[in-house]
């Protein structure tokens, strides 16, 4: 039980901290800087030693632009996906990307999904 809980708290705090991400992204170019990644760990209690957060950052901030996507977080977090995932999303994909163009405009997006 405390493992699953655990789990699910630290599913919740991720994926709050996503929103928070982009809440705190103004010019929304998915990037934060090393200021505003270590205030975002701030507001969500997970503070660490100097020393530490400067080799977290090292590790999150692997292409060395001195800002980190939310997307290079996630990967340093989670990992990479799965074949099974990466099947799944591929298929996913297909079906929104209907015009086979490799991009998928929002409009088709929102023709396949909502998110109520």
């Amino acid at each position: 039980i405390y493992r699953e809980t655990l789990s699910k708290r630290g599913v919740r705090v991720l994926t709050d901290l996503g929103k928070y991400f982009r809440q705190v992204d103004k010019n929304r170019n998915g990037f934060l800087s090393q200021a505003a990644f270590k205030e975002a760990l701030k507001v969500f209690h997970l503070e660490m030693p100097e020393g530490d957060f400067e080799s977290l950052w090292l590790i999150l901030d692997d292409s060395k632009s001195d800002k980190v996507d939310y997307g290079e977080f996630t990967r340093a977090i989670f990992g990479e996906m799965n074949e099974y995932r990466k099947a799944f999303v591929r298929k996913a994909y297909m079906k929104l990307d209907f015009n086979k163009t490799g991009s998928v405009p929002m409009v088709d997006v929102r023709k396949c999904y909502c998110a109520k």
